[in-house]
């Protein structure tokens, strides 16, 4: 295999990875403040047809993406409103919101099937972009790829080092201690709830914009399933997602690997590959349950309501 086939995947792995890595990132602080949403691989879809048609009819990637950032906070409101103020089934009410906007997505872009739009351009850092192997990989990314290692390094200060961050994990541990102790349970699920639907209205957008500019129906292929496997792979800390999404990232480039070691294997056989390492990582995760409850937010998917 030669250098400059490993500098490429490198750099593909890491473009691979960041949808990935967006999306589980917004899950994690969501669950960290007890609630299950189910419904990011529908919220990705939206964002992804909502960021598109945006871009498509104005040429502006900061009103493609915002578009897509209040599209996936739009519909995280109404996941909340039905778990939170109704307190229905967080797993049925992510399922419903999949299937809804899974749906809806196609209905939506059934006129823009197949149109194409440019695609976000990469941000190189003279210099340190021609450094062998990994210069490419790490200086020679898009905006959204670097947007995505600052918001891995704010959200893991936030939860080791400010008291935002030590409120939200006690409203994932005990909702009804942090009620008692002053703490607003709810405004801090909505909130949660509410970034992470931006992160994965983001994530969606940088695959009809970026990843591969253009749309077409179920364009995530799952990425919002894998993604919630991601957050469980992590054990609920946010330094191992980047870890994480990017081995994840790895296993859908594995053609590329096998053709740079010259190995003669069906194409469909490693499509799978991302997902049978999703299977392998909960298999392995399941056999010890015990530690795996160590990390797990206590409240995480169970109903809430103030005085219950």
């Amino acid at each position: 295999m030669d250098i400059e086939l490993i500098t490429n995947i490198l750099y593909a792995t890491i473009r691979t990875g960041t949808p990935l890595l967006l999306v589980a990132l917004g899950e994690i602080i969501c669950e960290k403040s007890g609630i299950l949403n189910l419904g990011q691989e529908g919220m990705m879809l939206l964002g992804a047809v909502a960021g598109f048609i945006a871009m498509y009819h104005s040429d502006s990637f900061l009103i493609g993406f915002g578009a897509a950032a209040l599209t996936g906070v739009l519909i995280s409101l109404a996941f909340a409103f039905i778990a939170l103020h109704l307190n229905a089934s967080q797993v049925a009410a992510g399922l419903a919101l999949t299937i809804l906007a899974t749906g809806l997505s196609a209905f939506i872009g059934a006129d823009y099937e197949g149109k194409t739009v440019t695609a976000l351009p990469a941000l190189t850092i003279d210099g340190l972009a021609a450094i062998p192997v990994i210069g490419k990989a790490l200086f020679a990314q898009d905006a959204i790829v670097y947007l995505s290692w600052v918001l891995v390094i704010l959200a893991y200060l936030f939860f080791k080092h400010h008291r935002a961050g030590l409120a939200v994990r006690a409203v994932g541990e005990n909702p009804s201690v942090a009620s008692n102790l002053g703490l607003p349970v709810m405004s801090i699920r909505y909130l949660a709830v509410m970034f992470g639907g931006a992160l994965a209205g983001i994530a969606g957008a940088y695959l009809s914009l970026a990843y591969t500019p253009l749309w077409t129906e179920n364009m995530t292929a799952g990425r919002g399933w894998i993604a919630l496997a991601l957050v469980v792979f992590a054990s609920w800390r946010v330094e191992r997602v980047m870890l994480g999404a990017y081995l994840f990232g790895f296993a859908s480039l594995m053609h590329l690997v096998a053709q740079g070691l010259g190995l003669s294997v069906d194409g469909n056989l490693l499509a799978m590959m991302p997902y049978l390492a999703t299977l392998a990582v909960l298999i392995i995760l399941s056999r010890d349950p015990q530690k795996l409850r160590l990390f797990e937010p206590m409240s995480l998917a169970k109903p809430w309501h103030k005085g219950h």
